[in-house]
């Protein structure tokens, strides 16, 4: 029945935000009794589409996994396109064409990157798919890569390492790699996470330039790079969406990139100086086009504000600087240096 198609494919979109309350969800929506409504989840629930947890008073209800595994690899030998065809691909072989180009970058960037650069013995790989997502972890155990960018590219910490690689085109070995793998791999996909040290950050994609960025100290410090990417099955992004996002006037190269600036304040600190403004700047000549995201920076002081706006903006005419997600007290001060 058409109405049973639309019940199924209802709670396999909204289940993850609604656990608890699903079956009054269904009923609401669809104008039938609870009694109807629980008929359906239940029977989502034989299938193994769904699964249920807890007691009638507390239940919870949660999607299936369709595919749950995890493989060990030495690291030693590997190849991250054999690894991708004969073991994760045939994991992924019925999901749409541009989720499936999208995963096969983003698993094969990230193992080599590990192959080539983490300095370590061994490689775990999860993959765990429902029918409305699919999550792939990737996991070393070697030097960290914040560790490995600090060390190589003579930085002041590893909180300097994360807001170099946030802005794109950063690698450690530029003979081999052009650092562009993590930039496009964290666009791609809707959540991106890196864990490594004591460090968690986090970009989560949206349309255009609707990111967000999170970072986290965590207690205890994890050994090696632990990378997690999450894609919705249904997401219509794909691969060229994103390269042709950052590039400018159809060059079909990487020269736009957007910047989280709070990755460059240190612990509470407000961005007040040159010196800060120019540990933000640097690279910022190998683009065209960079967009400033002041997303969680409340002020900005007047020589951060004149060093980057005139002063850089003055020596380099030819790299365009924009702004979003600025407060009103951000704007000012933009606009009072620039006036």
């Amino acid at each position: 029945m058409k109405q049973t198609e639309e019940i199924r494919n209802f709670v396999i979109a909204e289940i993850e935000k609604h656990p608890k309350d699903i079956v009054n969800l269904v009923a609401e929506t669809f104008l039938i009794s609870r009694q109807a409504a629980h008929r359906h989840v239940d029977k989502m629930v034989k299938e193994n589409v769904i699964s249920a947890n807890g007691t009638t008073k507390n239940r919870y209800y949660q999607l299936a996994n369709i595919v749950d595994k995890n493989w060990l690899f030495p690291l030693q030998g590997l190849k991250e396109d054999e690894v991708w065809r004969k073991t994760i691909s045939v994991e992924l072989k019925d999901v749409p064409g541009n989720i499936l180009k999208i995963c096969q970058y983003g698993f094969t960037e990230m193992v080599n990157n590990a192959i080539d650069h983490a300095e370590g013995t061994n490689l775990v790989v999860y993959v765990t798919r429902t029918l409305a997502s699919i999550s792939i972890t990737i996991q070393d155990d070697g030097i960290g890569i914040f560790n490995k960018i600090q060390r190589e590219l003579d930085l002041e910490d590893n909180l300097h390492s994360i807001l170099e690689l946030s802005k794109g085109k950063l690698t450690t070995d530029p003979e081999k790699h052009s650092g562009e793998g993590i930039f496009f791999t964290s666009r791609m996909f809707d959540n991106f996470s890196i864990l490594s040290g004591d460090l968690l950050f986090t970009a989560s994609s949206g349309v255009e330039d609707t990111s967000d960025w999170l970072l986290e100290h965590k207690g205890m410090a994890f050994d090696g790079t632990c990378v997690v990417m999450d894609i919705p099955i249904n997401s219509k992004r794909t691969t060229r969406q994103v390269f042709d996002r950052y590039s400018v006037d159809g060059d079909f190269g990487f020269s736009r990139t957007t910047i989280p600036v709070f990755l460059a304040q240190y612990g509470g600190e407000n961005l007040i100086s040159r010196s800060q403004a120019k540990r933000l700047l640097v690279r910022f000549e190998r683009f065209k086009e960079i967009v400033l995201d002041f997303k969680n920076v409340e002020m900005i002081g007047q020589a951060f504000a004149d060093e980057v706006f005139r002063v850089y903006q003055n020596a380099h005419p030819q790299t365009h600087i924009s702004t979003i997600n600025t407060n009103e007290e951000v704007s000012h001060m933009i606009a009072h240096v620039t006036a």
